[in-house]
């Protein structure tokens, strides 16, 4: 299934939002390095709580470039 999400997300041009720290960023890496597109991942951290996923998300939504996340996986929480 994960591969699958993936390919829906790139397809979309979607940076996916995840908890799978263990499988997703693996999946993830797999995808650029065999030159599929991957928009980007991000990995919320077991102990970061809704309201700093959310607060992290919206300052990354402000201040990033179009395609900058384009084959990077990023784990939250930013500080």
């Amino acid at each position: 299934m994960h591969p699958a999400v993936l390919e829906w997300a790139a397809g979309e041009g979607r940076i996916l939002l995840t908890a799978d720290s263990k499988t997703m960023a693996r999946y993830a890496y797999e995808r650029v390095t065999t030159g599929l597109p991957m928009p980007g991942v991000f990995v919320i951290g077991d102990s970061v709580s809704v309201a700093q996923a959310i607060e992290d998300l919206l300052l990354l939504a402000d201040l990033s470039l179009d395609g900058e996340w384009e084959g990077r996986v990023f784990r939250l929480p930013i500080r």
